[in-house]
């Protein structure tokens, strides 16, 4: 192949067989059309073909944070380019490694407000790890393998590659670059021993230490070691949003999730502790509420490959920059001596009485929480849950106990409705170890329900359930709790479709569900069918709230437990 003269849209396809990418996800348009004429002929990758370009980053993304993969979208110029935004921002947010690939009209009309141009590089620029504008043929294939290799490397991130319509078209003699050199790029993965050292000395004499885990020990493959460290020195773990899975939820030792809508004992061990271990975490708002009284009693230690997150927004005390999974080795291997934990957990236990996790059963009324409890109980975490974003996202974020790493798939950092229809896509195209569900409010699922055509023509077997309050619950629930009850433009009856009959005029298998005592049916069915997608719409309580809750800006210490009287929460 090398030495061989070849157009671009021939070198672009020989990078991504190279590359070893079996999935991309897309939609053909004119600045494309020369890939796409090549794609229709080769047979070492599936492609995707998308309803929206939206569609094409989550599901790129769902992908990839289900296989660990890099996950690679091709669209055209324009609006096929800017339609993909969104998604690139989500991955960003997270921390998913994705190459995007956009046409762009052709080199001399750059600038020029030509048909369909629109300047990707600097629209996504700050939501992106690195780009690239290809400008010659020949800079082609080192640009997509710096792509690649930016993405998946250190920490992991979006990049966009644009591709001008005369550089698809052009030809030149094929080289494949062996070397990636990209100067001042060179990521850390090897932690100070001295620091590390000192952490291992300050954790061995805590009396309350905490893990506090982020989604970082599942990207770089940490959770064994996660587990071995934890079990041996008997510390408690409680893990962020994007961590769920990284530890058993299961497991006696797992707290649960912290912040926002965390568990009310994990905040107080955040409160109380001494020693703070965060392990490829970022100190994100919605886990520390105001930072002024955040885990003000602790020795704070920082494990993280990306040093800029270091000290960002909470001071540390030792900093370690480098992987988490080879951190954790070296930490296991330099402890002195076991902490002496046996007061601290019976402190947590004493906070796991106080303010058990609960909610309303003996009303009859069918509730969200009720829903995710069963699944959690039928599937015992032995399944890939696919959230979209809202109340039924923290729910389940309380109620189902993830096992397993890359089980957990959620729009995090940018809180992205619409992304689990598509997102789930990805997992189920990525994986088929577990079954796949896809979880949606009616307000998220509305917005990309149109991909629902995609898992229909791949037949694929994802079980997706629609939790239906008929509000945008989640703006509703601040409205009731600190907005007097106003509820501005977030009620849905009337709006909204019947969701079952909108599936199943796509040929997908649907019903509806409105009682308790038709859930374990219906989630039954959901699990045994297996020839194509189907979904369930549940149709829950309408004013159901998520606790606990910390308000925004406020301490974690000030968690709200429970419904009071509007007037008070103000």
């Amino acid at each position: 192949m090398a030495g061989t003269k070849m157009t671009g849209a021939e070198i672009f396809l020989e990078m991504l067989r190279r590359e070893g990418v079996e999935v991309v996800f897309g939609m053909p348009g004119g600045a494309v059309i020369q890939i796409y004429d090549h794609l229709h002929d080769v047979d070492f990758l599936k492609h995707v073909l998308v309803r929206h370009e939206q569609g094409a980053t989550h599901m790129a993304d769902g992908y990839a944070r289900a296989t660990g993969k890099t996950g690679v979208v091709l669209v055209t110029s324009g609006p096929g380019a800017t339609n993909t935004v969104t998604g690139i921002a989500t991955a960003y947010m997270d921390s998913t490694p994705l190459v995007v690939f956009t046409g762009q009209v052709p080199t001399s009309l750059i600038g020029n407000d030509a048909f369909q141009e629109a300047d990707i590089i600097g629209i996504t620029r700050p939501i992106t790890k690195h780009s690239f504008l290809v400008r010659d043929v020949d800079d082609l294939a080192p640009a997509i393998r710096k792509a690649f290799y930016l993405a998946k490397t250190g920490r992991p991130g979006p990049v966009v590659v644009d591709l001008p319509k005369d550089v698809i078209t052009a030809q030149t003699t094929f080289r494949y670059p062996e070397q990636v050199e990209i100067r001042g790029y060179k990521p850390t993965y090897e932690g100070h021993v001295n620091q590390i050292k000192k952490a291992a000395r300050v954790i061995s004499e805590a009396k309350r230490p905490l893990l506090y885990v982020g989604g970082g020990v599942i990207m770089s493959g940490a959770s064994q070691e996660l587990r071995y460290f934890a079990i041996e020195n008997n510390l408690p773990v409680t893990m962020t949003l994007q961590g769920l899975g990284a530890f058993p939820g299961e497991s006696e030792q797992s707290l649960g999730m912290l912040g926002m809508h965390g568990m009310y004992w994990a905040n107080q061990a955040i409160n109380n502790c001494d020693v703070l271990v965060a392990l490829g975490a970022r100190f994100d708002d919605r886990v520390t509420g105001k930072l002024e009284t955040f885990a003000t009693k602790a020795t704070k230690i920082h494990v993280d490959i990306d040093p800029s997150t270091i000290d960002k927004n909470v001071r540390v005390d030792i900093p370690i920059v480098g992987d988490v999974k080879r951190v954790l080795k070296l930490l296991r291997q330099y402890m002195p001596k076991k902490p002496d934990t046996k007061e601290w957990w019976a402190q947590i236990r004493r906070w796991q009485q106080e303010c058990p996790l609960t909610y309303e059963k003996s009303d009859g009324k069918l509730r969200s929480q009720f829903v995710i409890e069963r699944l959690w109980e039928k599937t015992r975490g032995d399944a890939v849950v696919v959230t979209d974003v809202g109340q039924h996202q923290m729910f389940v974020a309380q109620y189902y106990k993830f096992q397993h790493p890359r089980t957990h798939i959620t729009s995090g950092g940018l809180g992205t409705m619409g992304f689990a229809v598509p997102a789930s896509i990805g997992a189920a195209l990525g994986r088929n170890d577990y079954p796949v569900f896809s979880i949606s409010g009616d307000g998220g699922f509305a917005m990309n329900m149109q991909e629902l055509l995609v898992a229909k023509a791949h037949n694929l077997p994802i079980k997706f359930m629609v939790i239906n309050n008929n509000y945008l619950g989640m703006v509703r629930q601040w409205q009731e709790l600190f907005y007097n009850e106003k509820y501005s433009y977030t009620d849905l009856q009337g709006l909204n479709p019947d969701f079952a009959a909108v599936a199943q005029s796509m040929g997908i298998k649907a019903l509806r569900v409105a009682r308790m005592d038709q859930v374990d049916d219906a989630l039954q069915q959901l699990l045994n069918y297996s020839e194509g997608p189907m979904l369930v719409e549940f149709l829950v309580e309408k004013e159901e709230l998520v606790f606990p809750m910390v308000p925004a800006g406020a301490s974690v210490s000030d968690m709200i437990v429970e419904r009071l009287n509007p007037q008070r929460m103000v």
